[in-house]
């Protein structure tokens, strides 16, 4: 095949095994346009492979082992999730969010129940925020043991994947044990939190701390200064701060590239402010340079989980309105429903109007003020941001995520072209996009 005429035609040529068609279309066609005549070949990295970081598709156009031109192709996650909140109430939306970025749930759950709280104009109780601190590093130490399991097994080294994903247990555990399920929560509601922390909460999260402290140097010494490990990430991804600014990336790749951008530090929220933590940086703009924050920043937020333990005083966990609290009242039992008797005898029995309200709080939702606000929290991968926008009724009009692995995985191309196809691997794995958020 020699002419980009007979690349529409799919041309066909007799060979000792029987006749052969080439038949290209869709992505292919513009590519191979332009590799027509040189030596280049164009490959599909993707979607279906084990070191795209989930079903990513990555076409690469190849001169030998260099990278010429890197595309990635987005979308074969899709669930519409933003759509179909608008076709929930407030409070149900968040079982949809929940599932956007599956290896941050909390982040999610928090960001949209901060935009929600903004339009209606309320604040959770302190109990509440201190909670949802606490959960919220929790699950960034899992996020981030996640990137350095699955970053290591793309690159050959299986301990580090088995290393990362025992301790991500320990977190799920205590996950587990607070909120009733490992992953997608629904835990974080409008308000404050579905419940209380159960009794013996203090020691489970102390030994997770004990575990993880005890745990993470070993770290250092299977990765931080093994020669091969640091070979395949030291210079390779290199994305400087200005590259950054221009894509619009945030997270740990922008602090690898110098500047010290964590919103818990520079638009605090939940409190942050009154916790002390450092924000880890370097100016080194490399994978290595994020896999050593990541391992710094999981540090960290041990650092802050301890603090939370400290803060936590008695109060309430949901906002007093009895219009919005939902379900405030309940207790959560192990499958995820209401199951508090003392409650339920009382709006079946005695009460026939905190029944029509229950039910009704139920099944049509609360009220929300039209307007609409952005609220922007830092997920383990950058700024994840929500941008609702209410009419006045029981449900969104609009939702809209700013979704750090969507925006991040921009950076891909500037991270690869040039390098060798064994340098793409590492450079996805240090972005550690999640699909389910960058499809949604």
């Amino acid at each position: 095949m020699t002419t980009s005429e007979n690349i529409q035609d799919a041309s066909s040529r007799d060979t000792t095994e029987g006749r052969v068609y080439t038949v290209t279309g869709g992505d292919w066609d513009t590519v191979l346009e332009d590799a027509i005549h040189d030596e280049r070949i164009v490959i599909n990295l993707g979607p279906q492979h084990p070191s795209t970081h989930g079903v990513l598709r990555l076409v690469l156009e190849l001169e030998g082992e260099s990278v010429t031109q890197a595309r990635s192709v987005i979308g074969y996650l899709h669930t519409g999730i933003e759509k179909n909140c608008e076709y929930r109430t407030w409070t149900q939306g968040v079982t949809f969010v929940t599932r956007m970025d599956y290896l941050a749930p909390l982040s999610n759950e928090a960001a949209y129940c901060l935009a929600v709280e903004k339009l209606l104009g309320i604040e959770a109780p302190r109990r509440a925020q201190v909670i949802r601190v606490l959960l919220l590093e929790i699950n960034r130490i899992s996020s981030h043991l996640v990137a350095l399991a699955t970053g290591g097994m793309e690159l050959g080294s299986l301990t580090a994947m088995t290393s990362g994903f025992r301790e991500r247990e320990e977190a799920l555990h205590v996950l587990e044990f607070i909120t009733g399920l490992r992953m997608n929560h629904a835990f974080i509601r409008p308000g404050g939190v579905a419940q209380d922390l159960p009794d013996g909460y203090e020691v489970k999260v102390k030994e997770f701390l004990q575990t993880m402290n005890k745990r993470l140097p070993d770290y250092d010494k299977l990765l931080t200064g093994q020669p091969i490990w640091r070979n395949r990430l030291k210079d390779v991804g290199y994305l400087p701060v200005d590259a950054c600014l221009a894509l619009g990336v945030t997270g740990p790749i922008l602090r690898s590239a110098g500047l010290p951008w964590d919103l818990r530090k520079t638009e605090p929220y939940l409190g942050y402010e009154e916790y002390d933590f450092e924000v880890p940086t370097s100016n080194d703009a490399d994978s290595f340079a994020r896999y050593l924050l990541r391992v710094e920043e999981i540090h960290q937020s041990l650092r802050i989980i301890s603090q939370a333990l400290k803060k936590l005083e008695p109060g309430p966990v949901m906002v007093e309105d009895q219009k919005v609290a939902w379900p405030a009242k309940l207790t959560i039992g192990p499958d995820g429903m209401g199951n508090s008797l003392e409650h339920v005898r009382k709006i079946m029995g005695q009460s026939m109007e905190s029944l029509i309200h229950h039910f009704k709080l139920v099944t049509e939702g609360f009220h929300v003020p039209a307007g609409q606000v952005y609220v922007p929290v830092e997920s383990p991968r950058g700024e994840l941001g929500y941008h609702l926008v209410s009419d006045g009724g029981t449900r969104p009009l609009r939702v809209h995520v700013r979704e750090p692995s969507f925006v991040n995985l921009q950076s891909m191309p500037a991270m690869s072209e040039g390098g060798q196809v064994a340098d793409v691997i590492a450079a996805v794995a240090s972005i550690d996009p999640v699909m389910g958020g960058c499809d949604r």
